[in-house]
């Protein structure tokens, strides 16, 4: 199992630490709110809490902020992300719902990657769940797919087996630069909740056929 170390204290944030710990893993909280860290990490039983700008505890480091905050808290932290595998969750979709707040031809992963010391490698992982799904998991036998894209095979190889403890499938879509697909999937997903599917509770995944 896995130690892992979850940097925020929302929705996203709650669902990844009650299934980490369901699966045997090691949470800690880390929140800007001691108090609020406190209480979410009460509510869930067995995650410990953590200081905001020391060491994470865990080897996977979860940046669970909004993408607004996501570069300047790796940037914080610094050095003590150092061999650390660093999981981006973060969306970095305009407020229109019709594009992207990060450079031409980047995407929210790699400028995380930028701010990130030397050492530390950022997948990309678990943005195109909305936290209602991930919380409540599979869902008629089908497993919930979890698309990764990251330039470590090491790192994707660990995140991929936390995903496997969560009782989810990891879906290896390739190098980080394929992020900017996986958060193309997240502004499909919020186009379907506006102007079809009217709610969040629904996922996006692969059938394999043969």
């Amino acid at each position: 199992m896995s130690s892992i170390s979850i940097i925020g204290l929302g929705n996203m944030a709650s669902a990844l630490a009650d299934r980490a710990l369901a699966g045997g893993n090691a949470v800690e909280i880390i929140g800007r709110d001691p108090a609020k860290a406190k209480e979410l990490a009460a509510t869930l039983g067995g995650a410990t809490v953590g200081t905001a700008g020391t060491a994470p505890t865990g080897d996977i480091v979860i940046i669970a902020v909004p993408y607004a905050s996501a570069a300047a808290v790796v940037s914080e932290y610094g050095d003590a992300l150092h061999g650390k595998v660093i999981i981006d969750i973060t969306n970095p979709v305009a407020p229109d719902f019709k594009g992207f707040v990060t450079p031409e031809g980047s995407s929210g992963a790699q400028e995380i990657a930028k701010a990130a010391p030397a050492g530390a490698h950022v997948v990309k992982a678990f943005n195109t769940l909305f936290s209602n799904v991930l919380a409540v998991g599979p869902a008629e036998g089908r497993p919930l797919d979890v698309f990764i894209a990251g330039d470590d095979a090491q790192a994707k190889a660990r995140v991929s087996a936390f995903i496997e403890s969560l009782g989810l499938r990891p879906m290896d879509t390739g190098e980080l630069p394929m992020a900017r697909v996986l958060e193309n999937v997240a502004l499909l997903e919020l186009g379907l909740v506006t102007h079809s599917v009217k709610h969040t509770n629904f996922s996006l995944g692969v059938s394999i056929l043969s």
